[in-house]
């Protein structure tokens, strides 16, 4: 059985992009988080050491996506998926959904983005 840990809509600002006046000005970036991982002993116990700490998973994006910049947003949600599995061996699968809404295109729209799904067997 998985269980679902979401963290939905955090706000960083970043200077990812493959265009220099990204990496120059910056832009803000929209990160959701889908965590699967057993929360069955955590609940059992009553116990945060059970389970995965929020405010630590929050921490741990906001120095991926406040930190180096990547020209690609590819690159910045692998980054996360990556440190997250790295640092909860719990979490099984993770889907990090990250949205660019102030992309440079000639044109109107509420957001680009990619949605990356990583698991233990595929990192």
């Amino acid at each position: 059985m998985e269980d679902t840990i979401f963290m939905n809509g955090m706000e960083f600002y970043g200077y990812h992009g493959f265009f220099p006046e990204e990496q120059r000005l910056g832009q803000r970036f929209v990160i959701s988080l889908t965590l699967l991982c057993d929360l069955e002993p955590a609940a059992r116990n009553d116990d945060l050491a059970l389970t995965v700490d929020y405010g630590d998973v929050y921490n741990i994006v906001k120095e991926v996506v406040e930190g180096p910049p990547y020209k690609l947003v590819e690159s910045v949600a692998q980054d996360v998926a990556n440190v997250v599995l790295g640092t909860y061996p719990m979490v099984d699968q993770i889907k990090v959904h990250l949205e660019k809404p102030g992309a440079p295109i000639a044109g109107v729209f509420a957001t680009v983005g990619v949605e990356i799904v990583r698991s233990r067997t595929n990192t």
